[in-house]
């Protein structure tokens, strides 16, 4: 007997597509959750992306914003503004502030008058040099002007380049005398937004775009300007162009977050594609697809009873081994990409707490450079009447010695006076450091000077310096401050001394003065080498000395320099053309006072 095989029967085809016709709806809910879930893991990358370039921005500006202000107190700027016309101060605002934008990595710094006229620049040697140009039409000018921080981007009219400018104002006193703008290149700050599927743009007040990743979208308006808006622009020229063309943008191809910066008015915005998204549900939808078509492929087989168990068997092992395969493969690269943000949110982290450090470091280091700036001074004003005081101290014990009591007890005197002298300096550099301003007063400068030479008349004697003195008989009265001219006088005989130890014997000091008009001239004049033309163009910066660090901080010109300005009179630096240098104080003439006394007879 012949036993025929059992035809196994067809899978029941109808009945699995009605099957799949009841299940293919579910995958619209996993497409929205799937849609949900990718959009919010984009929105949170795309949030922390924005707040590192918003970070970023606002760093590079923080970085110049206090510039303005702190540079307009430089002596050679307020030069320039009192004396337009004077060929030296001109030259040397140039240069300082070619010197301070290259140390700094400002685009440009330029000086301009209360008329909006550009007296000095940075970039005077160049071609493009802003020198002569009137930008009194900007608006950081005006906010100058009325003593406030002015603040503006726009595209230069000369170099045609865009930056931020910052403004400040420079005061003579309580009056404005002029403005110091810098300019900031944000060209470098739009390269480092790089080239990625998300695009970055910056609107400014007007919602016209000034920075972006992508050229074509530049100076485009996001919404319709107003005729004020338009009259503004074509007023302060902000833009290459007084019509912006419109940037029509399709939001329903963007996914868009903006964060607006308050202290500019900005908005900064990052668009990414929502192929993105749609990229990474098609992908889901696939994988549900696929475990859709597997859980039909199982049920078929279920229904095809009458095929053999074996292969039934082996078919369903093959089938749950290229599943778990699939699950795997999808399974290690949700964990990678997972891997991927964590590690991305540690390194923002890290960015945002190195940046707290290093603005840190930088309020320490700012501490750190007032606190060593006083002492420095301090101890170079501090260090003439001490060594008088010692002088005086062994004098007195050698008269004590000898029973002359009374020569020791003028000298105990002289000393009592020089104590009371150091608490005035030092009273003066506190009061300078709070820049104190004191009202004016009558000195007589030839008891004055005495002191000064009385102060210094061991050394001068210790170095066998001859002393040749032409002043006028007649008290010559000037309006200053009697510690303050006292000071200075210390400190130009002291260098002059200086001067005097490279030079061979004979040495020389000569001291003349003279009335012109309203003013007192007082020269000092020495044998030494004289100034260089480094030291000549140099000499009234702290700090600078030709000297070793064991002969002085550099700081006694200086000084002199801005009490010279401080009492309304002016300090120059000259050669003499017989050979040594040349000081001269020009001071205002007063009325006579009274005190004519001096502490110590400078011959003796």
């Amino acid at each position: 007997m012949t036993m025929t095989p059992t035809v196994p029967r067809r899978p029941r085809w109808r009945s699995l597509a009605i099957v799949a016709l009841f299940l293919a709806p579910l995958l619209w809910p996993l497409q929205h959750l799937a849609e949900r879930y990718y959009q919010d893991e984009l929105a949170g990358q795309n949030r922390q992306t924005l707040d590192l370039y918003v970070a970023n921005l606002l760093g590079t500006l923080h970085r110049y914003e206090t510039l303005p202000q702190i540079l307009g107190d430089l002596p050679a700027l307020r030069a320039v503004l009192k004396d337009p016309m004077r060929l030296e101060t001109l030259t040397n605002a140039n240069r300082l502030l070619k010197d301070i934008s290259a140390q700094t990595g400002a685009e440009v710094m330029y000086l301009m008058d209360t008329n909006g006229n550009t007296l000095a620049a940075s970039n005077w040697d160049k071609r493009d040099t802003f020198i002569g140009r009137n930008f009194a039409f900007r608006p950081y000018f005006s906010d100058a002007l009325a003593g406030r921080l002015g603040r503006f981007f726009g595209q230069g009219t000369t170099s045609a380049k865009r930056g931020y400018f910052f403004a400040g104002a420079v005061h003579d006193g309580e009056r404005v005398i002029g403005a110091l703008v810098v300019k900031v290149d944000l060209d470098h700050t739009e390269t480092l937004w790089g080239k990625t599927p998300e695009q970055l743009l910056l609107t400014d007040q007007n919602g016209v775009v000034i920075l972006t990743s992508r050229p074509d979208w530049r100076f485009r308006a996001t919404r319709p300007l107003t005729d004020a808006e338009r009259a503004a622009i074509a007023a302060i020229q902000p833009y290459p162009t007084l019509t912006p063309k419109p940037l029509n943008l399709d939001p329903k191809a963007w996914l868009i977050q903006t964060r607006t910066i308050e202290e500019t008015g900005w908005q900064v915005s990052i668009l990414a594609p929502r192929t993105l998204i749609d990229r990474s549900v098609s992908t889901v939808l696939a994988i549900g697809g696929a475990t859709l078509l597997v859980l039909m492929l199982l049920l078929g087989l279920i229904m095809q009873r009458r095929r053999h168990y074996m292969d039934r068997i082996d078919f369903e092992a093959r089938a749950r081994q290229e599943l778990e395969q699939r699950v795997i493969e999808r399974t290690a690269d949700l964990e990678g990409l997972n891997s991927r943000l964590k590690n991305e949110v540690l390194e923002r982290e890290q960015a945002q707490q190195e940046l707290v450090r290093a603005q840190d470091e930088l309020v320490q280091a700012g501490k750190l450079s007032v606190l060593g700036t006083m002492s420095a001074s301090i101890s170079h004003e501090l260090n003439q009447p001490l060594a008088a005081i010692r002088s005086y101290a062994e004098n007195a014990e050698i008269l004590l010695d000898h029973q002359r009591t009374e020569d020791a007890r003028s000298n105990l005197k002289l000393i009592g006076e020089l104590t009371g002298r150091m608490a005035s300096i030092i009273a003066h550099l506190r009061a300078f450091a709070r820049r104190d301003r004191h009202a004016p007063e009558s000195v007589a400068l030839q008891p004055a000077l005495d002191d000064a030479l009385a102060l210094l008349a061991k050394r001068r004697r210790a170095m066998a310096v001859e002393l040749v003195r032409d002043l006028p008989e007649a008290t010559l009265w000037v309006q200053a401050g009697e510690t303050r001219l006292r000071q200075v006088l210390g400190n130009l005989l002291a260098n002059a001394l200086d001067a005097l130890t490279e030079k061979a014997n004979p040495r020389k000091l000569w001291l003349s003065a003279e009335r012109k008009d309203d003013n007192v001239y007082l020269y000092i004049r020495d044998n030494g080498p004289g100034f260089s033309s480094e030291a000549m163009a140099r000499a009234r910066e702290p700090f600078f000395t030709t000297k070793t660090r064991t002969q002085g901080l550099g700081l006694g010109l200086a000084i002199c320099d801005t009490l010279m300005r401080a009492l309304g009179g002016e300090l120059l630096l000259a050669n003499h053309p017989e050979g040594g240098a040349l000081l001269t104080l020009k001071l205002r003439v007063a009325k006579p006072g009274a005190n004519l006394q001096t502490s110590e007879d400078p011959s003796a």
